[in-house]
């Protein structure tokens, strides 16, 4: 393996990567485009005629889904995605998931994913980059940690990943975890190592014991420095990346150390919206201490129902019920935001299960119609009160809601926050020309995060 240490970047897209959910899609256009790569981000593998515009631009990628689907699903949809990135120039290709590992061999499976891209996107080896430090994820000698209220947390006691109701983690360490969804070995590049200035030794190391997939931990910024140059220089013809925003944040702090990109880009305001429409179906307490703030700040909440959602009728006269007293609540001067619970402690979120237990509908199921309803009233209420701007709680929820707008591709707007940006959104056929939309995963955002999106914001 050659290291290559070139004074300058190449030229054209630098990343391509996949999501495997919206928000963590997105979160990735907004930390290339905010170090000044311009980056657009399709919601599914683009037509010629729609690549074109874009073939140059410094990262390019795709928002998928597979984080909620089964490896057979994995099997019918990602191949046709990992063979549209293998065309482009980009060094590095990137398959994104969450900072905290959101992954089980039956459902979003991290293992199988990686089986399906390496024979079509694999390197020398594969970088396996879980934490991101600018937004509160670490890792130390394997083990993942996460922030929650300010406090750090190993992740298998972490508040809401040790209890998230669909791939609740009980393993911190994400070798152990990995190896439930794969065989593929795994080799580690500690802290300690990094912070000596061996890691280029460490990493052949683990190379030559048959680890062809190695990990990283990262605690700080200079972690992240020297995490992006082990990478960089050792990215041979192309490398296949694994990991969240950390590799974009490791590769462009050392970009930045080189000189190779400058500070980022000038801080682009926004200006207010006389009306925001939101949905949520977060059941994060960071998203729910922000759904307080917003009702105690201008916003209207509107609780849906989705107990109903295991009947198709009784789904169908919630969701007009649940449109109805948002396109009301707009009448009246105030924002709605729809959404399904408060908190991980919520009483729907039993309610819910129970019900669906009792049901034929799988838990599956009853979700995804949840998610697609919260994108038809969200439709709906952008068309018949010309809602400009809106806000999305939930990576899966996101993707029913730009389904649901037709959303064809996103640019980076404004950025507001670490995973909370505001993008601009390239509709389909619609009876309106222009969207701004912010994606916000559950655990992201400021405690004023849905007053920061419709309010504005002017950089001092």
């Amino acid at each position: 393996m050659n290291s290559q240490a070139h004074q300058a970047l190449p030229e054209g897209p630098l990343v391509s990567w996949y999501g495997d959910d919206f928000t963590g899609s997105a979160a990735v256009m907004e930390v290339l485009a905010g170090a000044g790569l311009q980056s657009v981000l399709f919601m599914d593998v683009p037509t010629p005629e729609q690549f074109a515009p874009y073939a140059s631009w410094r990262g390019i990628g795709i928002a998928g889904t597979a984080r909620r689907h089964d490896p057979r699903w994995m099997d019918d949809n990602l191949p046709p995605i990992f063979e549209f990135l293998s065309t482009l120039t980009a060094p590095i290709t990137h398959y994104k998931v969450c900072s905290t590992f959101d992954s089980a061999p039956g459902i979003g499976s991290i293992g199988k994913a990686m089986e399906l891209a390496l024979p079509l996107l694999a390197g020398e080896w594969t970088p396996l980059v879980v934490p991101a430090p600018p937004i509160g994820r670490y890792q130390m000698f394997g083990n993942l940690f996460a922030v929650a209220d300010g406090v750090v947390h190993r992740l298998d006691r972490h508040p809401t990943m040790s209890r998230h109701p669909i791939t609740p983690m009980g393993e911190a360490d994400i070798r152990r975890h990995l190896a439930d969804q794969t065989e593929m070995r795994v080799g580690l590049v500690d802290a300690l190592t990094l912070n000596s200035g061996r890691g280029g030794e460490a990493l052949q190391r683990e190379l030559q014991a048959g680890n062809p997939t190695v990990a990283f931990d990262m605690a700080d910024e200079d972690m992240l420095a020297e995490v992006g140059r082990l990478i960089w220089e050792n990215r041979g013809e192309r490398l296949l990346a694994v990991g969240s925003q950390g590799v974009e944040y490791a590769l462009i702090q050392y970009w930045r150390k080189r000189g190779l990109v400058d500070g980022g880009l000038p801080l682009v305001g926004y200006e207010p919206v006389e009306r925001l429409a939101a949905v949520s179906a977060s059941t994060s307490p960071v998203t729910a201490t922000q759904l307080r703030w917003a009702g105690e700040n201008g916003f209207e909440l509107i609780r849906i129902a989705v107990d109903a959602s295991v009947d198709l009728s009784a789904w169908s006269l919630e969701i007009d019920r649940t449109t109805e007293k948002a396109l009301e609540c707009i009448k009246r001067g105030r924002d709605p935001i729809v959404y399904t619970a408060l908190g991980p402690d919520d009483r729907s979120i039993a309610s819910f299960s129970a019900v669906v237990g009792r049901s034929n509908v799988s838990t599956g199921t009853a979700r995804a119609r949840i998610g697609e309803g919260l994108g038809q009233v969200l439709d709906r209420v952008v068309r018949d009160a010309g809602i400009e701007r809106v806000a999305v709680a939930g990576g899966d929820t996101s993707s029913h809601v730009a389904e649901a707008l037709q959303v064809r591709s996103l640019t980076l707007m404004s950025a507001m926050g670490h995973g909370s940006s505001i993008m601009k959104a390239e509709v389909g056929e619609r009876d309106f020309s222009t969207l701004e939309i912010s994606l916000k995963g559950g655990q992201m955002g400021s405690i004023e995060y849905f007053g920061a999106v419709r309010d504005g914001h002017k950089p001092t």
